[in-house]
Order: structure tokens, then C-alpha cells, then sequence
């Protein structure tokens, strides 16, 4: 089952929602339609009630090769440059809407990841990259700053250092380094990519979805609480997973010394 939004599609692979980027002529450079093609796709997913997993990749060669500059000219055509207004108007948004989402979300990066499409490929629980994948921070190639909160990603995920490397040279990151570096979880052979993605994402469509849209909480809050105030909330989080039909069939499962089914309630 495929269903097409605005340079976006999503096909169904049984709880397993494949998001697709499809603008391959510009490698899925976003333009502001396709920002709203996702963030339709993404309400979707959550509101159908089929789904327990997505995974984020881009149509043809490239994951997404950052903003589309064409779309960008013509707006600043349109109206008074402000180079910041797309950002809150659409990836801001967009972007949020990742974060917050109720069950697992990764990303397969099956080419360029560069600019806005960097942050976006980074926003995954989970981020699995081609062999011949490469990140880049764009940025500073056109007189641009860091946006798509990469700023704030890049210093958690590799240190301030590198950050700064990456995002002031503007420099290619192989796959294979930004694994070395932690960027990223793993790295596949390029024709196994969408194979080894959809069994880690069918192991997570397996699992726990509310404890696991828990656990995506919990570790997005953790950046900007105190010690004291992360036990809180994890023990507010515990709570709620405690009451679950899910913790109820994983403790069975335990003592039966049989894998849990779990239902995603």
C-alpha cells in the first residue's frame, strides 16, 4: 500500500511506515511543499493506527541534499529577504513534529545528507547510513549559519570540537567516519540498506510502542533537566509504562522464559 503526499510518499510494510522524500531530480533537496508533504505523511502515520515504526529515506541517489535554493529565491522574490522566516514557518515545525512523535523514527540515509537534510537525517532514534552516504554542514558554503538544530545535535552527538569542524569547513563526513565519531548508529552495504532497516525497524515495531514513545521523551527532556528532575520524570514515565498491558505480557513473558508479544498497549 503506497499513499502519495506533496513530494512524499509512504508505503506500508505491515506495523512499518516507510516515509519516502521523493524529489530525486534535486536529491530530495526540501522545498517548503515537500516540508508540509511530510508533515501531512507523519500525521498520517500516527493517526491511522496501523503503524508502530517509520523509517525516514529519500527517493533516487540522495537523502536530501539540504534546502531547495530555487524555492528559496523565489520567496525572497515574493517578499523581504529573511532567510529565518522559512525556518519557523516549515522546518520548525516539521521538525517538532519528530520529536514528538509516539513511536520509533529512524532514518535511512541512502545518500547526500547535507544542510537542513543533515539535521533532518540526525533527528533519528536510530540513524542508518549507506556506505557511499556523506554529511555535510552546507552552511557556511553560502554564507548560511547552522539551522535545523544542528547546533544544538552536533554538540551532543560529537563534542563542540568537531561541531565546529564540521559546520565552519563545510566538509564531506563519510558514512564511515561519522560512525567512528558516534554521529551515527550504523553503516550498511549501500544494496542492504533498505534490507537491514526494515529488520531493525520490524524488531522495534515489535517492542513496547508506549514504553518506547516514552523512552524518545525522556531522553529528549534530559538535555535541559537536572539530575533530580530527570529521576521525576522517569519515575512519572515508569508509572505510566507500569500500567500497561505491555509491562503486563513482558513480566508473563519473562517467567515463562518465552518472548514477550507485545501489542503496543
Amino acid at each position: 500500500m503506497r499513499k502519495d503526499f506533496e513530494r512524499a510518499h509512504v508505503t506500508a510494510y505491515g506495523k512499518i511506515a516507510v516515509l519516502t522524500m521523493n524529489h530525486p531530480e534535486v536529491m530530495n533537496a526540501a522545498s517548503m511543499g515537500m516540508v508540509e508533504g511530510l508533515r501531512a505523511a507523519l500525521a498520517y502515520i500516527e493517526e491511522c493506527g496501523e503503524f508502530r515504526a517509520i523509517i525516514l529515506t529519500g527517493e533516487g541517489r540522495g537523502f536530501c541534499s539540504g534546502a531547495n535554493l530555487s524555492d528559496t529565491a523565489q520567496r525572497q522574490q515574493e517578499g523581504p529577504r529573511d532567510a529565518g522566516r522559512a525556518l519557523e514557518a516549515g522546518y520548525h515545525p516539521l521538525l517538532r513534529t519528530i520529536r514528538d512523535l509516539k513511536m520509533p523514527f529512524l532514518t535511512a540515509v541512502n545518500g547526500a545528507a547535507a544542510g537542513v537534510g543533515m539535521s533532518i537525517a540526525l533527528m533519528g532514534d536510530l540513524v542508518l547510513a549507506a556506505r557511499s552516504a556523506y554529511f555535510l554542514q552546507a552552511f557556511a558554503r553560502i554564507g548560511l549559519v547552522p539551522d535545523g538544530g544542528s547546533t544544538w545535535l552536533l554538540p551532543r552527538l560529537v563534542g563542540l570540537a568537531r561541531a565546529r569542524e564540521l559546520s565552519m569547513l563545510a566538509e564531506k563526513l563519510p558514512a564511515e567516519t561519522a560512525l567512528a565519531w558516534g554521529l551515527i548508529n550504523r553503516v550498511f552495504d549501500d544494496a542492504q540498506l533498505t534490507h537491514e532497516a526494515l529488520i531493525l525497524a520490524e524488531r522495534l515495531a515489535s517492542g513496547p510502542t508506549l514504553a518506547l514513545a516514552a523512552t524518545r521523551r525522556l531522553y529528549w527532556a534530559s538535555s535541559h533537566h537536572s539530575f533530580e528532575q530527570q529521576l521525576d520524570l522517569e519515575r512519572q514515565a515508569q508509572k505510566a509504562a507500569g500500567a500497561t498491558d505491555d509491562f503486563v505480557e513482558g513480566v508473563s513473558a519473562f517467567l515463562r522464559k518465552q518472548p514477550a508479544q507485545f501489542k503496543g498497549k
